[in-house]
């Protein structure tokens, strides 16, 4: 078993991610795109487990047939390489009459070839079971020497054609899709790892032919690479997916919104009460529970907004180079900062009854119809807690709020 872990994970993996999108899938299953996501990670699953030795012994051992699992395999892998190719055609959009005709030509070329490995290991002659180096150990032996170098080819058009579209592809989408980008590059990393594997797979098959010895590159060299590849495709394909989901879109507002949630959650919960969340809470209740703390905390400290702190870090922002609307934002987010410590040192200090006595007061006086205490004006909430933890001006009023 532990022989075959380098590959079973990345396929333990293909399968976790294809349960987690099966309910997408199964209700876009009328798209050519769910179905070829789906192709691509049932493939990519049966070629991990196939190709681990364990189960090459086992497939062996239960059909009778010595080495039965080399045509499973490579055949397998043809499909895969076919099946990326397709999703890259069907991903990347176009006329549908000319995304189909790709797509029909590509299913009919590898499924040629793969019908054509079957054939030539039917007629050649493989009686020694071979579990890790089947490809140099017959290199030179008829017909099967001819289906070595056609799985060889059809991965390594695959693999090659795969890495450039996605390359080329990546160079042209907008910075803003993120997850794309993330998925496209983590597909030609994937690529290139997995031309690492072809490398040293056709350099051990050409050494056999050159009469040297070279087995160690395809046996020991080679599975680390496909593993690594077949983990970088798998997540490049499925990271689009994820990432355009509400679902992934809510987590990543959530998450941005931890520094405000953690400066702001003090002050709210000392004027209003929110509703415990359990851990199976949904993450766009998550996310509704603490936009609300923060709202809370925001119009908690609204006593403590200091225009001139404001005035001052907008100037200070846009002699950053900074354009008006990131200046704006900088500046509220400044002002947050202040008031978060001008109210902690009142609650510190034996002023805080003072302090709250002046609050109710200022609320009686605004309920006597006199101006209200300065508001944020800034959205969305995202950009203010981006720039509340990274900006320098942010970081400067925090420590003083006189330093500007």
């Amino acid at each position: 078993m532990n022989d075959g872990l380098i590959l079973y994970v990345p396929g333990s993996v293909m399968i976790l991610a294809l349960l987690i999108k099966a309910p997408t899938l199964r209700r876009g299953w009328d798209q050519p795109l769910m179905r070829a996501v789906c192709t691509l990670l049932v493939v990519g699953c049966l070629v991990m487990f196939l190709a681990a030795p364990p189960t090459i012994s086992a497939v062996n051992r239960l059909t009778g047939i010595v080495n039965f699992s080399a045509p499973l395999v490579y055949s397998a892998l043809t499909a895969f390489s076919g099946s990326c190719i397709v999703l890259v055609l069907q991903w990347g959009g176009g006329p549908p009459a000319v995304v189909r005709r790709a797509t029909r030509l590509t299913v009919a070329v590898f499924s040629a070839v793969t019908l054509l490995i079957v054939v030539l290991f039917t007629i050649g002659d493989a009686p020694v079971e071979r579990l890790r180096d089947l490809d140099t150990y017959y290199a030179n032996t008829p017909w099967l020497r001819e289906m070595i170098v056609c799985y060889l080819l059809a991965h390594t058009v695959g693999s090659s054609t795969l890495t450039l579209l996605c390359w080329k592809w990546l160079l042209r989408v907008r910075p803003s899709l993120r997850p794309l980008r993330t998925g496209l590059a983590l597909i030609v990393l994937g690529g290139v790892l997995d031309l690492g594997y072809l490398v040293t797979k056709w350099a051990a098959v050409g050494a056999r032919w050159a009469g040297r010895d070279w087995d160690g590159l395809s046996t020991y060299v080679a599975p680390p690479f496909a593993s690594a590849a077949a983990l970088m495709v798998g997540s490049g394909f499925i990271v689009p997916l994820v990432g355009g989901s509400a679902a992934w879109r809510d987590f990543s507002r959530y998450r941005r919104l931890h520094p405000l949630w953690k400066a702001l959650r003090g002050f709210a919960a000392s004027s209003v009460t929110t509703v415990p969340l359990t851990w199976w809470s949904p993450i766009g209740i998550r996310l509704i529970h603490r936009e609300s703390v923060i709202d809370d905390g925001i119009l908690a400290l609204a006593r403590w907004f200091d225009p001139a702190v404001r005035g001052a870090a907008y100037e200070a922002a846009l002699g950053q180079g900074m354009c008006e609307t990131k200046a704006s934002v900088v500046a509220d987010a400044a002002m947050l900062a202040a008031a978060c410590r001008r109210r902690e040192a009142a609650a510190a200090s034996a002023a805080a009854e003072a302090a709250e006595a002046a609050d109710r007061a200022a609320e009686a006086e605004a309920d006597q119809g006199l101006p209200e205490p300065y508001r944020l004006d800034s959205r969305p909430l995202a950009a203010l807690a981006r720039e509340f933890r990274t900006s320098p001006i942010v970081a400067a009023v925090r420590r003083d709020p006189a330093a500007l």
